[in-house]
């Protein structure tokens, strides 16, 4: 019944799940940091700022995630020739699906974090302008603090999304979970089984950081 595994040794298999998790790592430390930005930018007094973390959110959460990561393989590589300094064709796939991932997902980390901001009473910033504080200062040392830890729990929701979403990066032929995956199935005929293998190893990557994350959440909640 397990023969299909036979052709594909534990390495393999567990590298292509290594590989989701090495997609989330980074794509979830990249949405984190441009995230905040463009949280900054959207409360930012500064309008031009405003409008383009405005029209950066509604127009990236609004394009499915196959067509970016699609645009940034044949887009930017193949028209444009951007490598992202990579020479190999597997990793500049690898780097390329993480710019992609982490394009779609700052948008939604960016609206956690909007809503976390809009939760930290106004009187503070208030407070922090009149003792001579600049935005940037009360943003970085009051406000954003704050925020974060009222917002671990969505957070935790985008970064286990960002974990289901690193499939589409088979897409573009990056060797993770799904492309793994397919390719099983087009060579065997035990579909159920595969599927349920598969569906396994994202249960165990998911519910653990649901689970922790959810933890921290209640742990770390702004008592008001």
């Amino acid at each position: 019944m397990f023969d299909f595994l036979s052709d594909y040794d534990n390495p393999t298999l567990l590298g292509a799940f290594w590989m989701t998790v090495k997609l989330t790592v980074v794509s979830g430390l990249g949405s984190l940091i441009w995230g905040t930005l463009l949280a900054a930018m959207r409360v930012s007094p500064v309008p031009l700022m405003r409008g383009f973390g405005t029209a950066y959110v509604n127009i990236v959460r609004n394009i499915p995630l196959t067509v970016i990561i699609i645009f940034t393989s044949l887009g930017l590589a193949d028209v444009f020739g951007v490598t992202m300094g990579a020479t190999d064709f597997k990793v500049q796939g690898f780097r390329l699906a993480i710019l992609g991932l982490v394009a779609y997902t700052a948008a939604f980390v960016c609206e956690a974090i909007r809503s976390g901001i809009n939760t930290v009473p106004l009187g503070q910033a208030e407070a922090a302008r009149a003792i001579g504080l600049t935005f940037s200062q009360t943003l970085r040392l009051i406000i954003l603090p704050q925020a974060f830890r009222s917002v671990i729990g969505p957070l935790a929701n985008v970064l286990i999304a960002l974990t289901k979403n690193t499939t589409v990066a088979a897409a573009i032929g990056v060797a993770e979970a799904a492309y793994l995956m397919k390719e099983m199935i087009e060579n065997e005929a035990q579909v159920l089984l595969i599927g349920a293998v598969f569906a396994f190893g994202f249960v165990v990557l998911t519910l653990p950081t649901g689970l922790i994350l959810g933890w921290l959440s209640k742990r770390l909640a702004v008592k008001r």
